[in-house]
């Protein structure tokens, strides 16, 4: 394993960049000088690409959740009664913004996480493609009608806003899970509470004010959207309040394992996306062109810091020396560096807990028989800034390392014979996000997706394991926290059912022939 400093990398200033920032923040309609005035609590923007502090952004302490609240929910009373074609105006609008200002909001995400170009203008892109999903939605929010046993009646049912929603959103995503779950919210009636990541509020401030602009135009009420940099102390306040009845919260597996119980206990409801360690199934009979690059993109993009990251390759051992030859080949000339450099695709890791977490990771798959076969070394940039080389270890089997998810780019290979051990091996962790299987044997495929093969939320075939479009639900299973975002019918999780029963006869029948006179 290699954890020497190596070439070093051209970066550009930390003025520059501050720079950029106000620039950015200015064309969204963000008010720079209250980012710079004196606060009552600072929250340091800091990023990754050269590891120093940019600004101090307005922190949140509990009395400004509590108050960011009572606003939310006040506006909900308002905001419920105005039917969901018009509200979708609103994010129409926001989607409009968004467009408009694309590059300036990439731009924020690439400063505060350390995203290449491509990947940050995707995930404005993503906030795009939902908003226009979730305009189409707000004509199409409809129960069903059934029949009754009783003469003369009719069932029906009928979803009505929720109120309040909670977004917890990580760095990782600053932009995109915000989106995700306002978009579909807004449509259904319900207000916004954001706990952005401490980590991304300049891009946080950005997209509030895009979307208070979008707001203004349509005629819609204030405080639908209220934005609270808080510390996770002063976010319980936003987790135990009996007026805030979703939690949607993306974050750590122990993060929700302290949200869930919190939530459950005053009869709340969460939809919890949490840890994700995923794995690709490569078959005897794969692609290997597909499945190297399916494998390269999902394991060593945005730096392994995705949640959706490929972190297992379980291939089939036949082909297992030919695959790790390939990729093995791509790593070793992967561009590392500057995310603002067109040929950059991995750029630094958020900082300098990760690259511990990383090499830490590293040093216990060695102890526990894993071998690196590429990758490791820390890239010479400055003191505060992390580049890592993606790295690849061969593992003899399924160790306890394996097993945990460590944000950081680390691709474990293990090898398989039959396709039921592979399913068990892929299978045999906590995590149960997103998975794969390159293959071009199509019972091999089907066996994968049925009910006894792969226990993800997201199960995809000759595809890598990140990359997810907005149509379809996104979220995962066991550790991962259960509940859906983004598409299909997860707009849902943001309404409540009322089940209604019509009685248009002159006679009152009771159900299931009870008779009580």
């Amino acid at each position: 394993m290699s954890t020497q400093l190596s070439e070093n990398l051209s970066l550009p200033t930390t003025e520059s960049l501050r720079e950029l920032a106000r620039t950015s923040l200015e064309h969204c309609g963000v008010d720079v000088s209250v980012i710079e005035a004196d606060k009552k609590i600072a929250v340091d923007v800091r990023t990754p690409v050269t590891g120093e502090v940019l600004f101090q952004f307005p922190g949140a302490d509990a009395q400004d959740v509590e108050q960011a609240i009572d606003s939310a929910h006040e506006a909900f009373l308002q905001w419920r009664t105005v039917p969901a074609p018009v509200r979708g105006f609103l994010v129409k609008r926001l989607g409009e913004l968004l467009t408009e200002h694309k590059r300036d909001i990439a731009n924020l995400i690439s400063i505060e996480v350390g995203k290449i170009r491509s990947e940050a203008l995707g995930e404005v892109q993503e906030m795009i493609d939902i908003c226009d999903f979730a305009v189409g939605l707000s004509r199409q929010l409809d129960g069903r009608t059934m029949p009754s046993e009783r003469p003369g009646h009719r069932l029906q049912e009928t979803w009505h806003p929720l109120g309040v929603v909670g977004v917890v959103s990580a760095f990782n995503f600053p932009a995109a899970v915000w989106s995700w779950n306002t978009a579909l919210a807004i449509v259904c009636g319900d207000t916004v509470v954001w706990k952005t990541a401490q980590l991304a509020t300049l891009t946080a401030a950005a997209c509030s004010a895009l979307f208070d602009r979008a707001a203004a135009d349509s005629g819609a009420p204030a405080n639908l959207n209220n934005l609270v940099a808080a510390s996770a102390a002063d976010t319980q306040v936003l987790i135990d309040s009996p007026k805030v009845p979703l939690i949607s919260a993306t974050g750590s597996e122990r993060m929700g394992e302290q949200i869930a119980p919190r939530v459950a206990a005053r009869f709340g409801r969460t939809i919890l996306e949490l840890g994700g360690n995923n794995a690709a199934v490569v078959a005897e009979s794969a692609d290997l062109d597909i499945a190297t690059s399916g494998i390269v993109f999902s394991a060593a993009g945005t730096a392994g810091q995705r949640c959706t990251t490929m972190r297992r390759a379980i291939v089939h051992a036949d082909i297992a020396d030919e695959l790790i030859d390939r990729i093995t080949r791509v790593y070793k000339r992967l561009p590392i560096g500057d995310p603002f450099s067109d040929g950059t695709l991995v750029g630094p890791l958020i900082d300098g807990r990760s690259y511990e977490n990383m090499t830490a990771a590293l040093a216990k798959a060695v102890e526990q028989g894993g071998e690196v076969l590429v990758g490791g070394a820390r890239r010479d940039s400055s003191a505060d800034s992390y580049y890592v080389e993606p790295a690849i270890v061969r593992m003899p089997a399924q160790s306890d390392i394996v097993k945990q998810e460590t944000f950081a780019p680390i691709l474990y290979v293990l090898t398989y014979n039959t396709l039921d051990e592979a399913i068990a091996l892929h299978n045999d962790v906590p995590q149960g996000l997103s998975s794969s299987i390159f293959t071009t044997d199509q019972r091999e495929a089907e066996l994968f997706i049925a009910a006894d093969g792969s226990d993800c939320g997201i199960v995809n075939v000759n595809i890598g394991t990140s990359g997810a479009e907005i149509g379809g639900a996104f979220g995962g299973e066991k550790t991962t926290g259960g509940g859906r975002e983004s598409g299909s019918d997860a707009w849902r999780a943001y309404m409540r059912r009322a089940t209604n029963t019509i009685n248009y006869s002159r006679e009152l029948p009771l159900a299931q022939g009870v008779s009580f006179a």
